[in-house]
Order: structure tokens, then sequence, then C-alpha cells
């Protein structure tokens, strides 16, 4: 048997690749829209995917079942438990619509359904059988159910997908998951979730990318509630301080449930020439999308650019400043050379962002302007309608600067009547990064914008500055 796990460090995610080598059958698990990885894969360990299965409705990525089955012609698999609010939308109509203990057969491996809600009403988890060394399932895919060392959390439909009070439904539905579907396996099995660190689907995801039953049943948080039944203790601890749901979490929801276009073969980029830019941010025919570090970008961008740093988040903070429910005009890429600019557009596909025509290579005979920092020691003398902390939640909580309001940068846009009409924003994160792609994106709105330089750990290593702690 085949077994290969495939990350993406931008969104955290990872997919999985099963094969049975005796036949050359493969099954891709919860891809992405950018299906080089898999194809090489297969390619390389001489297989042919015939299957491609997802294990729910992800909330944080677009959904690469439909690309990868239009692009092999593999056949789809799909929940179809949770109800008829959590069914498959039309574009599904060929898929296999699972329900709990379905089998899936690739030459020896059995790949079998389990009906694992929570995180999800419709959350599916796969058991792997490798049929030529045994006879009970030693691996399970656990999706968005169980991470190394936390579970997924069950409020994400009520803070991005527009619920009203499915956590607590939700959080009994994981215990009873945890309970009968997880902690009933042998100690052995393993575990390979959907996320690690850095995921918005957890609170307390670690780096380490697998488990089995027997680590997380002796060392997890949750265990000991559940072994002892004690609901109430594990529904109230995991709820507590989840960090911010991302606004286009609720878009992801719509899409991957109606099912996500299907884009084909990708055309080549074009490469723009400073007349054809400049013609087009004449007529605002396009955005100019500057991929730099913001060390970079500070010392002068193209006027009205949004900053996306990349490739490394692009995907990440290019769905935090644009929209393609409200925003259809192309994207032009500024970027070291042609092959950086086709990686960034792959990550941006991943999500739904397809509007990449083409990229740049330089500023020159472009107009530039300089963004507007602002020392730390001069904040108390600047006037300053608003000083926005764009970090998350829970980094707010644990130390801020005096004064200041939080609305994370992946909620941003969405959030605009909360932001002052008139006078000076003062924003910053962490370090500066996600403060200036939160900056770029108010300023093509209009908003006048200070970015604190050096951002809170600037601000904070000034003698005398003591931040504002608002743990509980």
């Amino acid at each position: 048997m085949l077994l290969e796990r495939i990350y993406d460090e931008d969104l955290a995610q990872a997919s999985y690749l099963i094969g049975c080598q005796a036949t050359g059958e493969a099954m891709v698990v919860d891809p992405r829209r950018d299906l080089a990885v898999y194809l090489r894969s297969a390619e390389q360990n001489g297989m042919r995917i015939t299957a491609v299965a997802e294990t729910h409705i992800h909330a944080d990525y677009l959904s690469g079942t439909r690309e990868l089955a239009a692009r092999t012609g593999a056949t789809m698999y799909v929940s179809d438990e949770g109800g008829p609010d959590w069914t498959y939308g039309t574009a599904f109509d060929g898929a296999v619509r699972m329900k709990d203990r379905h089998d899936i057969r690739l030459g020896n491996i059995t790949v079998q359904a389990v009906h694992t809600p929570g995180h999800t009403p419709e959350h599916l988890s796969f058991l792997v059988t490798d049929g030529a060394q045994a006879d009970s399932p030693g691996f399970m895919l656990t999706g968005d159910f169980v991470f190394v060392g936390d579970v997924g959390r069950p409020d994400l439909l009520d803070e991005a997908a527009g619920g009203v009070d499915t956590r607590f439904a939700g959080a009994k539905a994981l215990f009873a998951s945890l309970r009968d579907r997880f902690l009933t396996l042998p100690d052995y099995v393993q575990v390979l979730p959907a996320h690690g660190s850095g995921s918005a689907c957890g609170k307390a995801l670690g780096s380490v990318p697998a488990s089995t039953v027997g680590y997380e049943r002796a060392f997890s948080w949750w265990s000991g509630y559940v072994e002892n039944n004690d609901e109430q203790g594990f529904v109230d601890e995991l709820l507590a301080g989840q960090p911010d749901a991302h606004a286009y979490f609720a878009r992801m929801k719509v899409q991957n449930k109606t099912g996500p276009a299907v884009l084909g073969e990708l055309p080549a980029l074009v490469e723009y020439t400073a007349e054809q830019l400049n013609a087009g941010l004449a007529n605002d025919e396009l955005i100019v999308v500057d991929t730099r570090h913001n060390s970079d970008v500070h010392k002068g961008t193209v006027s009205g650019a949004l900053n996306i740093p990349g490739p490394a988040k692009a995907a990440s903070y290019g769905a935090w400043v644009y929209d393609p429910e409200t925003e259809s005009r192309p994207l032009v890429l500024l970027t070291s050379d042609a092959a950086q600019a086709e990686v960034l557009r792959d990550h941006l596909v991943r999500v739904g962002i397809d509007t990449v025509t083409g990229y740049t290579t330089s500023c020159d005979g472009l107009e530039l302007v300089t963004p507007t920092l602002l020392a730390p020691q001069d904040l108390g003398s600047f006037e300053h309608a608003l000083l926005l902390d764009v970090r998350n939640k829970t980094e707010y909580a644990q130390g801020h600067l005096p004064g200041a309001e939080q609305l994370s940068g992946g909620r941003v846009l969405w959030s605009l009547d909360q932001l002052p009409e008139d006078g000076t924003i003062v924003t910053y994160c962490q370090s500066g990064v996600r403060n200036s792609v939160v900056a770029s994106a108010l300023r093509r709105h209009g908003y006048d914008v200070a970015e604190l330089d050096g951002s809170y750990q600037g601000w904070a290593a000034l003698p005398g500055n003591v931040p504002v702690v608002s743990v509980a």
C-alpha cells in the first residue's frame, strides 16, 4: 500500500493519496484545486487516480474534488449524511453519496467511511485497511474531526457560515463521535488529520503530522472529559478561546456545497508592460498585487496595489483582501519572475481567486506611492480616529496597546461598517506583515491608514510601554 501525505503549508491543510501497488489504483482524499502534486505523485508511483473523496464540506479552502475528477475521470465520493441542509449540490450528481460504513475498494485496500459529526453534521472519517497485510484498519483519515492534540471546532458554522447557536449541538455531537467512533478503535490505529499548526479549524493544533488513537487517549486535553462522560465539561472547554474565523470561510462553505467551478488547464500568464499596466490602472480595469515583503512595499508600491506577500501565505492573505463575490477585475502580480507568478496563482486558486491574468517583474514606469508609517514613539501625539489591532482576538487578549480595538485581518473587509468614515486609522499586528496586507486593502477602499512601524513588537520594545492584558 502507498499512503502519502501531501501538505499545503499556506493553509495548513493535508491531502492524502492512497494507492494499491498491486493494481495501480489510487485515491485522493481532500484535494486542493491545483492538481500538479497529485498527478505527479501518481505518475511517479505508476498509479492511476480512480477515486477522489472528501471528508466534509470544507470552510477554509476550495475543494479540488470536481477538478481532479474532471482531469482524471476518477469517481467522486462525498457524504450523504447530516440531513438535507448538508446535502451536496447537483454539481455532484455524478458522485457516489456515502452513508456510514460505505466501503471503497482499491485493489487490496478497503477505505471505509465512518460518520463522525461534530465539526460539521455531514463529516466523514475514513478507516483504511491494507488487505495485503491485515484484516482490520490500521489508519484513520480524520479530516477535521480529530487533530494531533486537538479536535475540530464546532463553532465555524456560527462564526462564518450564518448559523445561530449551532456550536452547542455540534460540540455534543463531537463528544459522542469521540466516545462512540474514535475511542472504540484499537490504540495502534494511526490518526492522519486534515490540518496542522496554523489552521483556524482548531485552537491547539500541533505541528506533528500524525498521531495514534492510543496517544490521543493518553495525552489529549479532551480524553479525560470523554472517559469520565463529562459532556458539559468537554463542551465548555472546547468552545472557550477559539480563534477568529476568517470571513471568507462563508464563501468556501457555499461553493464547496454547490460545487466549485472546474478550471481545467490554466492558460500561460501574460507579462504586462508598464504601458499596458498604466492604461489598465487609469481605466480602473485591473488590480496590481504587490507580492513583496512589507519592508519593500514601504519603500514604494503601485498606487492602489494590494499587498499579498508570497508565495508562502498567498492563499491565506489573498482571501482576506480580495473577494470574488464582489470583485471581478483581473489581478496582475508583481513578482520576481514568471515561475513565481505561476506558483502564486496556484495558491490563489486554492481559495477561489481565479482572476490572475498576468504578471510584471518591475515597478519601472509605474506611478508609485509610499505607505504612511508611524513611529511607535510618536503614537501618543498623533491624531487618529481609530487604533486598530488586526491580530486574532486571542493575541489581543494576551496583550494589546491601550485604547486599541480588535478586528482580525480576515474579517476587516466584511466589517467596514465598524470603521470610522473620517480621520486616520492607525493599524498594527504582531510584527507588521499582516498589518501591511490589511492596510493595503483599506487604502483601496478609500480609508486614510497609517501603519504602526514595527507593529506590536516595536511598540512593546519601547521603555515604559505596558500592554493591556485581558485574558480571563
